[in-house]
């Protein structure tokens, strides 16, 4: 994959309960609009907020490790985004570990910006973290 194409990544978390059974959805777009890769996955019992600071830290883990140099994220988790720009503080210590990890990833790319979508912009981020907890009832 060329290293000079931005990558938009989708990411998204889900928790049915605060906390409870949580699970990731990540969906990798390139310039063309195709879906080139995407993340699945049950991650445990958690909250909502750490869902998704879930999926944002291994979604930025995978285009890392695949390569990508150009990265746009979009997730519909307004707090996240806020503290990723340093809008807001994390406050909550469960938070603050994970994002200090994601915020250090992110600047390993040569360029990084997140953006607040509304939810309907991220469904395909929001099915993926919904097909993987369906998957394990």
């Amino acid at each position: 994959m060329p290293n000079n194409k931005i990558i938009t990544l989708f990411v998204d978390g889900a928790s049915r309960g605060n906390p409870g059974p949580a699970s990731i959805g990540c969906s990798f777009v390139n310039e063309d609009g195709e879906e080139i890769a995407f993340i699945s996955e049950v991650i445990g019992s958690v909250t909502n907020n750490i869902a998704e600071y879930t999926a944002l830290l291994c979604g930025l883990e995978k285009a890392l490790a695949d390569g990508i140099t150009h990265i746009q994220v979009k997730a519909d988790s307004e707090l996240m985004v806020k503290q990723m720009k340093g809008e807001y503080k994390v406050k909550n210590e469960g938070l603050k570990n994970l994002f200090v990890q994601t915020f250090a990833l992110s600047k390993e790319f040569k360029s990084f910006s997140i953006q607040h979508v509304r939810r309907e912009q991220n469904s395909r981020a929001d099915e993926l973290a919904n097909l993987a907890l369906d998957s394990t009832i």
